[in-house]
């Protein structure tokens, strides 16, 4: 149940900063015993990659603060997002101890398959939510919004591994967080679509 949460919640935040739930979870693996990696993972904790994966997310950090360029980071993150929640879902072994399933343990597919959805649908909301934040607030969002999510993918991270209980609660609050989104989206795109033109 608990690793269940925790790939569940590594996954969220993957979809909010593909590179902080990874470099969270290869630095606990080498520093601490609170995340232990399954087989075929111990590269995850290798430093070489952590320093690789640390510079990524600097120039992630750089370029989801700038308005436009964030939405072409985004696209280009619809790749890479869902695939750190595979990772990150499948690297803290909630995949194979999911309800302690034999089923989950001989099919490692499916934990890869929950990371890459969760990571996909909230980078999906990410995604949505952002031009119009750019738009409503002329782009002076933009650099608010992007700090917000790294925090909130820090936050829920270490929620994830320390805490994994409360990753319930967050994604109740995330899945009304993301119905309100949709709200807001649709009646902006309603009021741009009324608008008389010239």
């Amino acid at each position: 149940m608990f690793a269940a949460l925790t790939g569940l919640g590594l996954s969220t935040a993957a979809g909010l900063n593909a590179y902080i739930p990874l470099l969270v979870v290869g630095v606990l693996a080498n520093v601490t015993d609170a995340v232990k990696l399954p087989d075929g993972y111990a590269w995850l904790s290798n430093w070489g990659v952590l320093a690789v994966i640390a510079v990524l997310l600097l120039a992630e950090i750089v370029l989801d603060k700038v308005p436009a360029v964030d939405s072409v980071n985004d696209a280009i993150q619809t790749a890479v997002r869902p695939v750190s929640g595979g990772v990150v879902f499948s690297a803290t072994n909630a995949a194979a101890e999911l309800d302690h399933s034999t089923w989950m343990t001989e099919h490692p597919w499916v934990g890869w398959l929950l990371g890459i959805a969760v990571a996909l649908a909230v980078h999906v909301l990410k995604a949505t939510a952002r031009p119009v934040i750019n738009a409503g607030t002329a782009g002076v969002g933009a650099p608010v919004a992007s700090t917000v999510e790294d925090a909130g993918s820090l936050g829920m991270s270490l929620i994830a591994v320390f805490v994994p209980i409360l990753v319930v609660v967050v994604l109740v609050l995330l899945a009304l967080l993301g119905w309100w989104t949709f709200r807001k989206v649709r009646r902006f795109r309603l009021h741009r679509s009324r608008r008389p033109a010239g």
